[in-house]
């Protein structure tokens, strides 16, 4: 079974601390759902900084990637239906959806 790389992009802060635990009960019911499919949950970003091909760096990223999920799933359809049922979309936000090449070990 392959692995998918889900990464969360945008997405709107909670307008209340109510909201907010609303939003994060709805998303714990997800992955919940997603059950053994689930690899890797909820992966939370902050601190993000860019290196350019020259070596300078800044500060902020240039995607708006804020996280990531990994799961496994039969097909990259199947893992795109474990996207669409996500509640990050309710707040504005989108999930790229990528399967994850497994790489030799380096030696």
């Amino acid at each position: 079974m392959a692995q998918y790389f889900m990464s969360y992009i945008g997405g709107n802060q909670p307008s209340s601390p109510k909201e907010g635990q609303k939003h994060f009960a709805q998303y714990q019911e997800w992955l919940a759902s997603l059950g053994e499919s689930l690899v890797s949950p909820a992966n939370p970003l902050k601190g993000t900084s860019v290196v350019s091909p020259g070596g300078e760096v800044s500060v902020g990223g240039v995607t708006g990637m804020s996280g990531y999920s990994i799961v496994q799933a039969e097909s990259i359809e199947a893992a795109l239906e474990m996207a669409k049922a996500c509640p990050f979309l309710d707040i504005g936000g989108s999930l790229e959806v990528s399967e994850l090449v497994q790489m030799p070990s380096a030696k």
